[in-house]
């Protein structure tokens, strides 16, 4: 099984890139979704490092967002219990496609986590600035002040751009993108 993760910036299409790739995609973001809005025992753990600011299950994302701008540790507090359960269910992923040619990982901080291999396919998603812009405006619940504190603990786009193998050039419409994702898989195989 190869593994090919999905790295760029935040609002540059890294999901959208991730499904057209046509193989098991294991997408970060909805399965914290899924624990705020499914797992008590997240809930409960939360609730106890974060009473002021968790108060109802499922978790409301606002309860969250307003825990991470309150103040600076918040964050890692909450990352500190999500990405253990996050990493469990990535493991888990793994096995189930191990039988896979390739899996896809669509994981935000992927390598400000740590959570690549040297074996792993990194593939950068490149899109213009004015297209992260409207896309991110148009997000529900968009928090700009969210936004830039997560800015902050992302590594330089250049530097990721450097480490990875292949980058796809995101204009957020399909044939484009497969006709990208086709190449790079022909030079993978």
């Amino acid at each position: 099984m190869n593994r090919i993760c999905i790295i760029g910036d935040i609002g540059s299409g890294k999901t959208f890139v991730a499904k057209n790739f046509g193989y098991p995609v294991f997408n970060a973001d909805f399965e914290v979704s899924k624990l705020y809005k499914k797992d008590k025992r997240i809930f409960f753990k939360l609730r106890k490092i974060l009473p002021n600011h968790i108060k109802s299950f499922p978790i409301n994302k606002i309860e969250i967002t307003n825990a991470i701008l309150d103040g600076n540790k918040n964050l890692t507090k909450i990352a500190n219990i999500v990405h253990k359960e996050i990493r469990k269910k990535m493991n888990s992923f793994l096995k189930r496609n191990k039988n896979k040619k390739f899996v896809i990982l669509d994981i935000p901080l992927l390598l400000e986590n740590k959570i690549n291999s040297k074996k792993d396919i990194l593939v950068f998603v490149e899109s213009k600035k004015k297209d992260i812009q409207k896309r991110l405006r148009k997000r529900k619940g968009f928090n700009i002040k969210l936004f830039n504190k997560f800015k902050k603990i992302q590594l330089k786009l250049e530097f990721k751009k450097r480490k990875s193998h292949y980058i796809i050039k995101n204009t957020f419409k399909e044939k484009p993108v497969k006709k990208e994702i086709k190449k790079i898989l022909s030079k993978i195989i």
